[in-house]
């Protein structure tokens, strides 16, 4: 089969080997240096986010299914222009889109399907910096903050500083939608469950670790990590996940006609009380793809052209299903100051191969000069996966490839794959809560 993977990122390079690997054709739109270099793989110059240029390209290469990796393309709505096309599409069309492109979209559909969730608030137009001051007077203790358009994973403030709650609101108010809600106590899992409209497999949870520094401290990021499968994710939590939040987001999505071809994304906390939903992101995980698919059986291919077509096959469902019999853990090497200002085309000087007896690197937005010399692109650069038997080895794998990565300013968390979670006491009052 002839695949294009729309993206240019660590995502983009885990799809495209994993299909690669399974013997398909891989066209890549922008790709990287790194899925330049897969094996029967070529990348395609165009603008992933134009629907017009996607389907031209699907067209002139005979491409038989595209995969959209980011969410941005999503929006844009390639997904909806290439079923208009005829052409098969994994990935949800715009209206659908809308549960990531809009927080208070996302959450306003929980409410309605009744589905757990952090206590929220919604603050818009004139008046919302007043009435964000006094609900943020009313809840004293920790909040969490989120812009709700899109913003790359960092647009969420976590904070008990009533003047830092204040100045982010305010940044987010001057051009969106702000929520704001009640700090949960648990820890995290990132629940994917691939869907053709109609029937759905849930695949193994991850655990991404989203803030900047060690110790989960410092500004929210994209990713600086992910584990899979989580090994506090067993059969008993995963069986809850499914029926509170998972089941009420799929009959939601067909009760509300919004006809999902593709993965949803479940942040997830599991709290004393039970799982509870965090947010929904309408595309695969990064860095959680990176850790995932490569314990993921033989047939993904497959599984994301049955969604495509609307023809889930039960029994890839079934075995998408079943708990990996092997562990992943992914160390994403950043440039110096992400997730703040950081320098691009930073020349490589060293990096583990591709596939090595430790695990896997994957590339984000890196380049390749014409002298054969790797450049970084991005702030997240690399994907250094390590895999093992069981959680301890992948991460001591990881850790080996992630230190073996050399270029200036390179770092990267070494807590990635500890057990942890979020312990904070915090007080909610509904006075002043505000529709907006």
């Amino acid at each position: 089969m002839k695949v294009m993977v729309l993206g240019s990122g660590g995502r983009e390079h885990a799809l495209s080997w994993k299909l690669a690997r399974e013997g398909h054709e891989m066209l890549c739109a922008p790709g990287n240096a790194g899925t330049a270099e897969l094996r029967g793989a070529r990348n395609l110059p165009f603008d992933p986010e134009d629907p017009a240029a996607v389907v031209a390209a699907a067209r002139e290469t005979g491409t038989e299914l595209v995969v959209v990796g980011p969410e941005a393309p999503l929006v844009a709505g390639v997904a909806d222009a290439l079923r208009a096309a005829g052409l098969p599409c994994f990935g949800p069309g715009a209206a659908a889109a809308r549960l990531e492109s809009s927080k208070s979209f996302a959450r306003a559909f929980m409410e309605r399907r009744a589905i757990p969730c952090a206590r929220t608030a919604r603050f818009s137009g004139p008046g919302a910096g007043t009435e964000l001051e006094r609900f943020v007077a009313a809840n004293p203790g920790r909040l969490v903050l989120k812009k709700s358009g899109l913003a790359a994973g960092k647009g969420v403030l976590e904070s008990d500083d009533p003047a830092e709650l204040l100045a982010f609101g305010r940044s987010v108010l001057a051009d969106d939608e702000l929520l704001a809600e009640e700090f949960l106590e648990g820890f995290e899992l990132s629940v994917f469950g691939v869907s053709d409209g109609k029937e759905y497999a849930l695949l193994p949870a991850a655990r991404d670790h989203k803030k900047a520094y060690e110790g989960d401290a410092g500004p929210n990021t994209g990713g600086m990590g992910a584990v899979a499968p989580e090994p506090r994710a067993d059969l008993a939590l995963m069986d809850s996940i499914r029926a509170r939040l998972v089941e009420p987001t799929f009959s939601g999505m067909s009760a509300e006609g919004l006809a999902y071809r593709g993965v949803v994304f479940l942040g997830v906390m599991v709290t004393a009380s039970g799982p509870k939903l965090l947010e929904y992101n309408v595309r695969f995980g990064d860095p959680e793809t990176q850790s995932l698919l490569p314990i993921l059986p033989e047939g993904f291919g497959e599984l994301l052209r049955g969604a495509a077509e609307g023809r889930l096959d039960p029994a890839l469902v079934r075995a998408f299903e079943s708990r990996p019999e092997r562990a992943a853990c992914g160390f994403v090497v950043a440039a110096p100051g992400y997730p703040g200002p950081y320098p691009k085309g930073i020349a490589v000087r060293s990096l583990p191969e591709a596939e090595n007896p430790r695990g896997l690197m994957f590339h984000a937005s890196t380049t390749r000069a014409s002298d054969g010399i790797l450049h970084t692109g991005g702030g997240r650069c690399f994907a250094a996966v390590g895999l093992g038997a069981d959680s301890a080895r992948a991460r001591e794998n990881g850790l080996a490839l992630a230190a073996a990565v050399d270029f200036d300013g390179a770092r990267f968390r070494r807590d990635i794959g500890a057990l942890g979670g979020r312990k904070r006491n915090g007080t909610w009052n509904s006075e002043g809560l505000s529709s907006g």
